[in-house]
């Protein structure tokens, strides 16, 4: 139920941190993986690391701001791949400034990357999965998602729309086998979190609040990302997964 042998998945953001540990997710569990960053060459490490698992390993690259080199990516994913069975959408970006001194250019470059580029994708790739009838798609949302934040506009409104995004994506492809899903990270230890981890007196303000008693890892996301890409959650669409060692709960 929960095999991804025989699929293929492309995984942006897959240079480091939580789209490395889900691509190499996907691939424990059977799938190839596209890995997708920003820059030529910049996911070898993970492309080595699935390879090592046996598995067909491609890496590509896009600025997801720029939505003609998104679009291209998603066309060299699918000629180098054959065929895309399973998206995750997970690269993104954060700038951090209070509200009234939020400069137009850094909401757009958040807004692009986080929001149009998990558009694009889906709609690219989405297009050929409901054409076959069959397909997965995660878009890696946030706590804020939910909540809002401080310092974020850009940031939490973007996770706000792609978990919106995700629901409407479901209603219209769900009834021709395409589920849409979102997984919404809570505290991960990634460079976005840096700043708050250099803080002391909030890092540990946070943790103190995680019934889980610790900062999420990486590796917390692998079994999330398997169950929405593999067969075990054909009847799940348009959910955002939590996961967040109880945060919400409290």
């Amino acid at each position: 139920m929960f095999s991804l042998t025989g699929r293929r998945a492309l995984v942006t953001g897959a240079s480091r941190g939580l789209g490395s540990a889900m691509a190499i997710a996907l691939a424990e569990a059977g799938s190839g993986v596209v890995c997708a960053s920003s820059q030529p060459g910049g996911a070898d490490a993970t492309v080595a690391a699935v390879r090592a698992l046996g598995k067909d390993a491609w890496g590509v690259h896009a600025e997801l701001s720029d939505r003609d080199a998104v679009r291209a990516m998603a066309d060299e994913a699918i000629r180098l791949a054959g065929q895309i069975d399973i998206l995750v959408n997970n690269a993104g970006t954060i700038r951090r400034h209070p509200a009234l001194e939020y400069s137009a250019e850094a909401w757009d470059e958040v807004m692009r990357t986080n929001l149009d580029a998990t558009f694009f994708l889906a709609q690219r790739l989405g297009r050929e999965m409901v054409a076959r009838g069959a397909g997965k798609i995660i878009n890696v949302g946030s706590l804020l998602s939910f909540s809002g934040g401080l310092n974020t506009a850009a940031y939490t409104a973007s996770k706000h729309a792609v978990a919106g995004l995700t629901k409407v994506l479901a209603n219209e492809w769900g009834p021709r086998g395409v589920q849409v899903n979102g997984i919404a990270p809570g505290y991960f230890v990634t460079d976005n979190t840096q700043p708050l981890r250099d803080d002391s007196a909030r890092f540990s303000e946070i943790r103190s609040r995680i019934p889980a008693g610790r900062w999420g890892e990486p590796d917390d996301l692998k079994g999330a990302v398997v169950f929405l890409a593999s067969s075990a959650s054909d009847y799940v669409n348009g959910h955002m997964l939590v996961v967040d060692g109880g945060w919400m709960g409290r």
